[in-house]
């Protein structure tokens, strides 16, 4: 089934089914208005989720599920001393997913994890909110999709902006033309991150499961160097900075492009210019995307550009992480966190807001979605096409090529050794591997 006519099955058929779904799986929810949840992967990002998860009254968390016993036994107390529960506690997300009682779960683990247990849990009958990137590579994230569609359940990718108020405003004023047709959008990481240094194969620590960690991935020895958190720097387990936090920009980038496919053509140059570490990733990225425009007789395009520099502290436009929009009447500047500013013609301020993306409100439209049987803010296909801009930025630059790709087939046409990169290699028969 082509991409499209995957989104004809959904806006046809989807919407009523859903809801029908849901009706008896949120039947306990309704009864007390909370929704039973299970939180894997506590550690970062899954901290906050479970802080501000414990503090809400929609939710009940019944479940916490971590490789490393120490972040798990913090994260119980964490949930009890703000919520007055005390969670059930697990290493093997399994369990989670067994009990019949979990309506939906947080997935906030490594990259290499995100698409397996996102598909696990549809599979098993939850809702997903499933942390950015949604996949760590383009054939995981169409599996997602295939699966969301085939479930029928709500996945909303952790990317909050879509969520946001103030930038729901902006891109409703953009979209009307206030700064005329928008042909470029820019979006950047700008700061300074700290080298993971050097390191030799070790032994795990006795508080981390580390079999359980690597997941379908394949076994490679433990270093110091690789986690918590420095996973992201290493090709197995990350996606490097552009799909940590530009990620985020990039999807703000593509809202405001108004853009519903992926690009035709990619290239990124980049590298290593400044860290002398392990890392596996550019520290240093520029990325152009094209996009045809849609009905355009002249064959008109669209562009979309990422910037990365992980050494450099200083400000872009005034924001260190950020996205510009160039119409061809004006300019629209979106900080990460601090609002936006609206341009028009002799670059006179036209309109301004200020805001930032939060968690509740997130939360919120996932919720709403799940009870109302509609489509969350960032839905898969949403989170799909960011991180597709992403994996295609890191094989651009790791092959160093011009990648023509197929938006239809999600196929790189132009390099065997490029579309290879499209997906990955797992561990043989790990129970975690997602199929087809």
């Amino acid at each position: 089934m082509t991409n499209e006519k995957r989104r004809t099955f959904l806006k046809s058929a989807g919407a009523t089914s859903l809801a029908v779904g849901l009706s008896g799986t949120l039947a306990s929810a309704q009864d007390n208005n909370r929704l039973v949840v299970g939180i894997i992967g506590t550690g970062g990002m899954g901290t906050n989720h479970t802080r501000t998860l414990a503090d809400r009254k929609d939710i009940e968390v019944a479940w916490v599920c971590d490789v490393d016993s120490k972040r798990l036994a913090n994260a119980a107390k964490e949930v009890e001393s703000r919520s007055g529960h005390a969670p059930q506690q697990t290493s093997d997300l399994r369990k989670v997913l067994d009990d019949r009682q979990v309506q939906a779960v947080w997935i906030a683990t490594p990259d290499h994890w995100h698409a397996p247990a996102a598909i696990l849990a549809l599979d098993a009958g939850k809702h997903v909110y499933v942390e950015k990137p949604c996949s760590h590579n383009i054939r995981e994230g169409r599996l997602m999709a295939d699966t969301v569609e085939r479930t029928n359940k709500v996945l909303q990718v952790g990317t909050q902006s879509r969520s946001a108020p103030f930038l729901k405003e902006a891109f409703k004023r953009l979209h009307a033309g206030e700064i005329g047709e928008v042909l470029v959008a820019k979006a950047w990481n700008s700061q300074r991150r700290g080298s993971i240094g050097k390191s030799q194969p070790g032994t795990p620590p006795t508080n981390l499961d580390y079999d359980q960690w690597i997941g379908p991935a394949p076994m490679v020895p433990y270093r110091s160097n690789m986690l918590p958190g420095i996973w992201r720097w290493w090709y197995d387990f990350g996606c490097g900075d552009i799909g940590n936090d530009g990620v985020h920009d990039i999807d703000v980038a593509l809202w405001g492009l108004n853009v519903d496919t992926h690009p035709s053509a990619v290239t990124c140059m980049g590298g290593k210019y400044f860290f002398d570490d392990d890392q596996q990733f550019p520290d240093t990225q520029y990325a152009i995307c094209e996009y045809p425009v849609s009905g355009s007789p002249q064959g008109r395009k669209k562009q979309l550009i990422f910037e990365q520099r992980d050494w450099s502290p200083y400000r872009q436009e005034e924001h260190e992480n950020g996205a510009a929009f160039y119409g061809t009447e004006g300019m629209l500047i979106v900080g990460h966190t601090q609002g936006w500013r609206m341009y028009g013609p002799r670059n006179k301020l036209i309109a301004k807001m200020d805001g930032r993306p939060t968690l509740d409100d997130h939360y919120d439209d996932f919720l709403l979605a799940i009870k109302n049987g509609k489509t969350p803010a960032a839905n898969i296909e949403v989170g799909h096409r960011a991180a597709t801009i992403v994996h295609l930025a890191n094989i651009a630059a790791r092959t160093g090529q011009l990648l023509q790709y197929d938006p239809q087939n999600e196929q790189i046409t132009n390099s065997e050794e490029a579309n290879h990169l499209t997906q990955r290699d797992y561990r043989e028969g790990h129970w975690a591997v997602p199929r087809s």
